[in-house]
């Protein structure tokens, strides 16, 4: 007897994420099987895709989500268990300057599980332009944003997403291992850092490993292994004759997006993205 995961139609992302799926989301419904055993998102990020199936009811058994990124897998970690002592926590926080920088001064090491996972959703609601960005030491290192009324406790959609993440295992793994167990009943759905467009517009410095070209063939690799397993798998990034040759072969879409979250105001418009399936659909 299978479980629906986060029954609530208010489950929805609680970060802002470079990178989110909001607009893809149509067009990856559209093919995602109307039955899963396990949902696996080894690049979660905002989760936008993870959330989406969660509002919709859309059955699957329990998730696994992943991530490189130690500070966002604890911040999801710490909400699904401790929801309550988060907001608690995140109410703390005031919008100002002075008080962003002592926010991002603080060793999260030394904090609690729900402190630590305060810090990350506070610095993401109040930094500039929602990014996330570590330097070599693996310390976040992007400045303070300026808005108008910051929602930094937004408790629906914290209650929300925490109800969602409930029936999902959260690790922090590479992709490979995340889905290794995956079977033709399960669904897997990739979102890696992008394939750079241009040789100045690299930005993958999510995690303190950067997500380089062998990385990306790794993955192509990983997607036609899953392919001839028989599980149904999807991928997205950007479209551009790296990818078209890393997926060359296997069914393709291009679909056009505008992307908000760019440090440069003027590469904020449309973009062409890819949707790649692997053999199994």
């Amino acid at each position: 007897m299978s479980a629906r995961v986060g029954a609530s139609d208010d489950a929805r992302p609680f970060l802002k994420w470079a990178g989110g799926k909001r607009q893809l989301i149509p067009a990856i419904l559209a093919v995602v099987p109307a039955e899963i055993d396990t949902y696996y998102e080894p690049f979660v990020g905002g989760g936008a895709v993870f959330f989406a199936l969660a509002a919709r009811s859309r059955a699957f058994r329990r998730a696994v989500l992943a991530d490189a990124n130690q500070e966002l897998v604890l911040c999801y970690q710490a909400l699904r268990r401790d929801v309550d002592g988060v907001m608690r926590e995140l109410r703390r926080y005031r919008y100002g300057e002075a008080e962003y920088y002592a926010a991002r001064a603080r060793d999260p090491e030394r904090m609690s599980p729900a402190a630590r996972a305060a810090r990350t959703i506070y610095l993401n609601r109040t930094g500039y332009n929602g990014l996330y960005r570590v330097n070599k030491q693996g310390r976040f290192n992007v400045p303070f944003g300026r808005y108008e009324r910051p929602v930094i406790c937004d408790e629906r959609r914290l209650r929300a997403a925490s109800a969602a993440l409930k029936r999902a295992k959260i690790v922090c793994l590479d992709f490979e291992e995340t889905v290794r167990d995956a079977s033709p009943t399960d669904f897997v759905y990739f979102d890696p850092p992008y394939v750079p467009l241009s040789p100045t517009s690299s930005f993958t410095a999510y995690a303190q490993r950067r997500f380089g070209s062998d990385e990306q063939r790794r993955l192509a690799a990983a997607l036609r292994r899953l392919g001839e397993r028989g599980v149904p798998a999807l991928l997205s990034n950007s479209s551009c004759a790296a990818t078209r040759e890393l997926y060359e072969g296997l069914v393709a879409d291009e679909i056009f997006v505008r992307r908000a979250i760019n440090s440069v105001a003027t590469s904020r418009g449309p973009v062409a993205e890819l949707l790649v399936r692997s053999s199994a659909f």
